[in-house]
């Protein structure tokens, strides 16, 4: 009988993109919790230059980089002493991206991200995805990337990591419908005249999770389960119409799948991402987090409802542009963007962010070519010029 111990896992190389927000705090912690099982080579973050400093230092990480170039002196000043090189702007996103890594998070929000993150796969890394940009902008042109390099996308949104872990390896040809759950927002339960008086204080006032602005303006409007249900679409390549939305208030189950055979399996777990961060993280194999375990005794009860689209048409917005496809939803997500961006400004209205999203797509639809775009430069050309536009219509939007 050998008494030898098993060999300690070698560590798994990591590059954070999107160190500092949200998705980015949440992998310190599980990386943290869980000493000697990674190991960090570079980090990333938009403008946070102090917050990024801290990160580096905290991880161990070799090379810091902000993408905002004003931000370089306060970087620099902040690792001094440290060992830690630093960069700024988008070549020295790209360096932290391609840094050589066994996986890469890419959480840098909105269209920013999608650069860098795409240059991960180039490079022939595998990449852990928190960024919705990166397939609702330019889906076609990012997995057409990774599938000719041979790379896996991880899915690190808690929906899509949920039907993930729910296939158990399963084809898609034996789903019936992949079912992506939302918790309704703050707004769930709101009458249509309160939401269309909703302030953004209110919106960003998110009962389960604790999110960036924008992505809790999406979620108290829906859109970002448009958005997702179009992340879906290229994650598992799957056809339109075999996605659904069902209303979880709860946030317990973050996705289902329906098999032909009539059976379902949920992934399930309590509103925290460093569940589905950990998953992915460590993938194939799990690590420990401090994740509150799931007692469906004392929850006692699970409660699931149908969107309502026309109290909340951001949705029905995005599923059009879905149906749609080519290259809707790049325009459709960077109208959204801008219009977001206005409302938390306090220059539009609730509602007046699906109505100018809408407004803006069907403009571009009788204006434009349709077709997907071919790859990262055009989609994210085609997001610059719906931006413009978008910036345009705000100062007429009648509150």
């Amino acid at each position: 009988m050998s008494l030898a111990l098993a060999p300690t896992p070698k560590p798994k190389k990591l590059n954070i993109l999107g160190a500092t927000g949200s998705i980015g705090r949440s992998a310190e912690a599980v990386i943290l919790g869980a000493p000697g099982r990674f190991e960090v080579g570079a980090v990333a973050s938009g403008r946070d230059a102090k917050n990024l400093a801290r990160v580096a230092k905290s991880l161990g990480a070799r090379f810091a980089a902000v993408a905002d170039e004003a931000s370089y002196a306060e970087l620099k000043a902040e690792l001094s002493g440290s060992g830690i090189e630093c960069g700024a702007g988008p070549q020295a996103l790209e360096q932290a991206a391609v840094a050589p890594a066994d996986l890469v998070v890419g959480a840098i929000a909105g269209a920013a991200g999608v650069k860098p993150t795409h240059a991960a796969l180039v490079a022939g890394l595998d990449v852990a995805l928190a960024n919705k940009e990166c397939l609702v902008c330019a889906g076609d042109a990012f997995m057409r990337t990774a599938r000719k390099k041979g790379v896996k996308v991880l899915p690190m949104d808690s929906e899509h990591n949920a039907i993930f872990q729910a296939l158990g390896g399963e084809p898609i040809e034996n789903v019936e419908t992949m079912w992506l759950t939302a918790s309704g927002g703050p707004f769930r339960t709101w009458s249509a005249e309160k939401i269309a008086a909703a302030t953004p204080e209110q919106a960003l006032a998110h009962p389960n999770w604790a999110m960036g602005p924008k992505v809790t303006v999406d979620s108290a409007s829906l859109m970002n389960k448009g958005l997702e249900l179009i992340e879906a679409l290229h994650i598992f390549s799957i056809p339109a119409e075999k996605l659904a939305v069902v209303v979880h208030p709860q946030s317990i189950v973050h996705g289902m799948v329906s098999f032909a055979d009539g059976a379902v399996t949920a992934g399930m777990a309590n509103p925290d991402m460093k569940a589905p961060i950990a998953h992915c993280l460590a993938w194939p194999e799990r690590v420990a987090t401090s994740v509150r375990r799931l007692d469906l005794a004392s929850l006692g009860t699970l409660t699931f409802e149908k969107p309502d689209l026309e109290r909340f048409p951001a949705l029905r917005v995005a599923m059009a542009a879905l149906r749609a496809g080519g290259v809707m939803p790049t325009v459709m997500n960077a109208a959204n963007e801008i219009m977001v961006a206005a409302f938390l400004n306090k220059q539009i209205g609730f509602n007046d962010i699906a109505r100018e999203v809408e407004a803006v797509c069907e403009e571009f639809a009788r204006h434009n070519a349709t077709a997907a775009p071919a790859d990262i430069e055009e989609a994210l050309a085609v997001d610059h010029i719906v931006r413009e536009s978008s910036r345009s219509r705000i100062a007429g939007v009648g509150r």
